[in-house]
């Protein structure tokens, strides 16, 4: 774990790492400033935690592209790691940028990927979640590249979302075949090779259970993401001022507690932690840099989901099967 690139600094992103290891057991390689680091690992643990020692890392003001050049920072150390079989996935709260840029260029692709994408969880209605792919990887995108999220974002959905039955549909501005752009267009005669692909989906279907998995560029992906990010935090703030201008609304918001926690826990991104980025030779998981524990936890957990149910080889088989179609 990357633990130096969080916004809120290395407490939260190791406090998540050792409550997920109290729950879990695998071994935990924390990458960072040992004096910064060390006081923050109880003594009954640090048996179970390996610090590899670094001061530098990527800010989030930092450009992505020196991230090649800073071999010292804590990101970069990471990925050496992974790439000599050091450790088995990679999880950080940092330079997102920066995060995929390395895992492109030293893990490398998987054989059939072009591009990897970065597929992140959305609620839905059913109390399930949706997957979008790509949520910020590739700004401009190819057919074929769509044609692969759709692949990828099958096998995420099943392996590890557990889903018995996915559907996939291609993010456009209208479910007729004829709406969308040409890239869109050709995508979606590539993905009608795919048995679980149902056509075009438009932004409401992200959250009606109608698909599990959204396939679009990284461009929409990541202004679908922010903006959903946004609507939700603007009701909850407006729920509670209406609330608040209201005797009769308080008092019935103290019988509806239970209901708002729900609701929290459906909307907050830290119940699933991190966003794996798909396509890479190697399992990686991008968090939030507004990460608390729970969320660093959650997005072990998910790196742990990762290795245990072999992701890239059932996305390797897919490929194989689909390409050949």
């Amino acid at each position: 774990m990357d633990a130096m690139g969080g916004d809120f600094g290395a407490s939260p992103l190791v406090e998540g790492a050792l409550w997920a290891l109290k729950e879990r057991n695998f071994s935990l390689v924390l990458i960072g400033d040992e004096k910064i680091l060390t006081p923050l690992i109880p003594a009954k643990m640090a048996s179970r935690v390996q610090i590899v020692h670094c001061e530098d890392f990527i800010a989030m003001d930092d450009g992505a592209t020196v991230a090649l050049k800073r071999k010292d920072s804590s990101i970069y150390l990471a990925m050496e790691m992974l790439k000599n079989k050091e450790v088995d996935a990679v999880v950080s709260a940092g330079h997102s940028g920066a995060t995929m840029s390395l895992a492109t260029l030293k893990i490398g692709r998987l054989k059939g990927i072009s591009r990897p994408a970065i597929c992140t969880l959305m609620p839905r209605i059913d109390g399930k979640r949706s997957l979008i792919i790509d949520a910020g990887a590739n700004v401009d995108c190819k057919a074929e590249n769509l044609y692969e999220f759709g692949i990828m974002g099958h096998e995420y959905a099943k392996w590890i979302l557990k889903y018995s039955k996915v559907r996939i549909g291609l993010l456009t501005n209208g479910e007729e075949e004829c709406k969308g752009n040409e890239i869109t267009k050709s995508a979606m005669e590539l993905l009608k090779n795919h048995p679980s692909f149902v056509g075009n989906v438009e932004g409401n279907n992200i959250f009606d259970s109608s698909v599990e998995v959204i396939v679009c560029d990284g461009f929409v992906g990541n202004v679908v993401l922010k903006a959903s990010e946004g609507v939700a935090d603007s009701i909850i703030y407006l729920l509670k001022q209406y609330i608040k201008t209201s005797p009769i609304g308080t008092f019935g918001a103290l019988f509806m507690r239970s209901v708002f926690k729900k609701l929290k826990k459906q909307i907050d991104y830290a119940e699933y932690g991190g966003a794996p980025l798909l396509g890479i030779d190697g399992n990686v998981i991008i968090c939030h840099g507004k990460s608390n524990a729970k969320a660093m936890k959650n997005a072990i957990f998910q790196a742990i989901s990762t290795i245990e149910n072999g992701i890239n080889d059932k996305i390797l088989k897919a490929l194989e099967s689909y390409m050949m179609k």
